[in-house]
């Protein structure tokens, strides 16, 4: 990478590091500027404005939400070892951003009802993640792994539903333990919708005077 090139990598780290902790709204060129040891206008050199600053944010954090969670995951078998593989590295992506934050959570509160370009990339990305766990629920019921009369929609609903709540109590409330919970609710989540076994035929009760009389 060229000197520019490197500098601006060095200026989007900084500033993903800040989004996560101050949110998206709590970056600013002048905060970014001190951290970097930069001018305002040596900041703004490699971004036109802070929006684009802000969505170049998003871009990174997506990157790297995609290079640790769902890259790895697409290695594993496809089904629900692939499907299981994916909650547990997004479980371990958000354990490891309980100390910062997610951009995915914060974003989404902060932009919920601000129309605009940084609320489309982020809600964007947002989508294609959820998009990518419904493919990996179909291919799971489609091999059987799950019940066919599993909503995909409402499986991934649920496991979004697992992954706020983890967030919720261990950044917020700091809780103990919100990681166990959030892996024990996710097993309980697929053995609702796993196939279930079939149950095996009782023994025929053997009627003792019958037995007597073939014995004889």
């Amino acid at each position: 990478m060229r000197k520019g090139e490197l500098t601006r990598a060095a200026i989007l780290d900084v500033a993903l590091d800040i989004s996560s902790r101050n949110g998206l709204e709590g970056l600013t060129i002048g905060l970014l500027a001190d951290k970097m040891n930069m001018s305002k206008s040596g900041v703004f050199a490699h971004f036109g404005s802070r929006e684009d600053l802000q969505i170049e944010v998003v871009k990174l954090y997506h990157h790297q939400f995609e290079q640790e969670v769902f890259y790895p995951s697409m290695k594993e078998p496809r089904g629900l070892p692939r499907l299981q593989a994916m909650f547990a590295r997004w479980v371990k992506r958000v354990s490891v951003e309980i100390a910062s934050g997610c951009i995915y959570i914060s974003g989404a509160v902060e932009y919920d009802d601000r129309p605009g370009a940084i609320r489309e990339e982020l809600a964007g990305m947002v989508r294609a993640w959820k998009n990518a766990l419904r493919r990996c629920v179909v291919q799971t019921v489609e091999m059987g792994h799950l019940s066919s009369e599993t909503d995909p929609d409402q499986l991934v609903f649920e496991m979004y539903g697992l992954i706020l709540a983890l967030h919720h109590d261990a950044r917020f409330l700091k809780l103990p333990g919100s990681v166990n919970r959030a892996e024990v609710g996710f097993e309980r989540l697929i053995k609702s919708y796993t196939n279930p076994q079939p149950a095996e035929k009782p023994a025929a009760k053997t009627n003792p005077k019958t037995a007597a009389k073939k014995s004889a």
